[in-house]
């Protein structure tokens, strides 16, 4: 589990595929502190598990389902990624529960910037537009944000100065595809409403399922 804070900006050093996945390797300092093998670490909001690392960088597989089904599909030597280790028992939930199995991908349609912050519009389909809710919470490659405004084709949120320099959302522009994670307990509500025999949410169903 994740928490869509990131830790540190990652660096592609190695992209190699065959037919069956891709080994990507990432330079990194940060997230090289206290790494295993088999850690999961949470590249661009998608979980992935290290196999081999140095004292300058790490590797992890890539599925060739997951690199073509993502933002992933677009990086290349020298790319810029967010990367976040999974969780400890003991740390804390600095943004919202990130499972790290992105939903689908978005395309930012406009970028807006103000006096305290830069507004992110982003283009995405019906099934994820659906289980997002004004001033609820959505992964964007990863990063825990909160949503300002939702409508029928996208969907906009307001990101603060620090956020932009701890992640590559800073570098993004208009046109670019970015990895999206509704938030988990919305999944787990409406599969609850899906299932449930009951014609409408009550506050009774969801105290019994104890929402």
């Amino acid at each position: 589990m994740f928490t869509g804070i990131i830790e540190e900006i990652g660096k592609v050093e190695r992209i190699q595929k065959d037919t069956c996945n891709c080994k990507l390797s990432i330079k990194a300092s940060k997230i090289l502190e206290d790494i295993h093998l088999g850690d999961s670490i949470a590249v661009n909001g998608i979980c992935l598990t290290v196999t081999c690392f140095t004292r300058q960088s790490f590797t992890v597989d890539v599925m060739n389902e997951t690199w073509n089904r993502t933002a992933l599909s677009l990086l290349r030597h020298g790319s810029l990624v967010n990367l976040e280790r999974a969780m400890p028992m003991n740390g804390r939930l600095g943004g919202h529960i990130v499972t790290g199995h992105i939903d689908g991908t978005g395309r930012i349609s406009s970028v807006r910037r103000d006096k305290n912050a830069v507004w992110y519009q982003i283009n995405t389909q019906r099934e994820i537009l659906n289980l997002i809710v004004e001033k609820g919470s959505i992964a964007i490659d990863g990063i825990s944000l909160t949503v300002a405004k939702v409508s029928k084709a996208d969907f906009s949120v307001s990101v603060i100065p620090h956020t932009l320099e701890q992640t590559i959302l800073k570098n993004k522009q208009v046109g670019d595809m970015v990895n999206l994670e509704n938030d988990i307990l919305g999944k787990y509500v409406q599969k609850l409403i899906d299932n449930s025999n009951e014609t409408e949410l009550s506050k009774e169903l969801l105290c019994r399922y104890g929402f």
